[in-house]
């Protein structure tokens, strides 16, 4: 079975259908640049690009980065433009695609959704939290298997700032970090949601999982297993398909 998922982002909006026997991408993904400012109207078209560019025409499951209430709006909106807040992005996005049934859910929300069946947390109990790190931290808890939704853990304070504007991805790149900096903000960052949930196993997503190895092994001091994501940072676009097939 195949269902069309598109993960947008702070920096670019991809998609591809998704195998979701395997939890792979049953094509090459297709990625465009989020537009700045990322309004509901530029983010809107830039989606409808990437699922014209497969002329797909079934459902769609979409993440965003943000919290989302019932599947539809739009509540918070660190990384886009602030008039996305109180949008009715499942409405507004399934217009935009010609009326298409769209599912709308937070970004980490959807990676740890597929994580946790097609890789890493595959068959894990106990508190397990996947973090992304991008353009943010986005946040996904898990006990004994079950999404606590929209839990937003890259915005908890850290040196006085949201952690995400100490230790994200794009905040290595903006400063010129080295990775033994960065993996010592991670460090900090750890022990801190460590504290707070004492969670067993920590997923790290998003596109630095592909460089686990310049980071992990410099991470010292946390008690629970630290491991890469296995669907890296197709993770979204899998775990919104997921949601969209449930939906259907």
């Amino acid at each position: 079975m195949q269902i069309f998922g598109v993960d947008i982002g702070g920096s670019g909006i991809k998609g591809a259908p998704v195998d979701l026997d395997r939890g792979d991408l049953a094509d090459d993904r297709f990625k465009v640049l989020t537009p700045h400012p990322a309004t509901p109207d530029g983010v809107a078209d830039c989606v409808k690009e990437v699922v014209g560019h497969f002329g797909w025409s079934g459902p769609v499951g979409i993440t965003f980065p943000g919290v989302v209430t019932g599947g539809a709006t739009v509540r918070t909106a660190a990384n886009v433009d602030k008039s996305w807040i109180d949008v009715d992005a499942r409405a507004l996005l399934s217009e935009r695609l010609g009326g298409l049934p769209v599912t709308v859910l937070n970004d980490a929300d959807a990676a740890g959704v597929a994580e946790m069946h097609f890789g890493a947390g595959r068959d894990r109990k106990g508190p397990v939290i996947l973090l992304t790190f991008g353009t943010g931290i986005g946040s996904a808890v898990f006990i004994d298997g079950r999404l606590v939704p929209n839990t937003e853990l890259g915005h908890l304070e850290l040196h006085g700032h949201d952690a995400e504007k100490h230790a994200s991805t794009k905040v290595k790149d903006d400063e010129g970090l080295s990775w033994e900096q960065w993996a010592r903000r991670v460090q900090k960052y750890l022990s801190h949601v460590e504290m707070l949930f004492s969670p067993e196993l920590f997923i790290i997503g998003g596109g630095v999982s592909r460089k686990a190895q310049k980071f992990l092994p410099l991470i010292k001091g946390v008690k629970a297993e630290i491991v890469p994501a296995e669907l890296q940072n197709n993770a979204g676009i899998v775990g919104a398909a997921m949601r969209a097939a449930e939906r259907a």
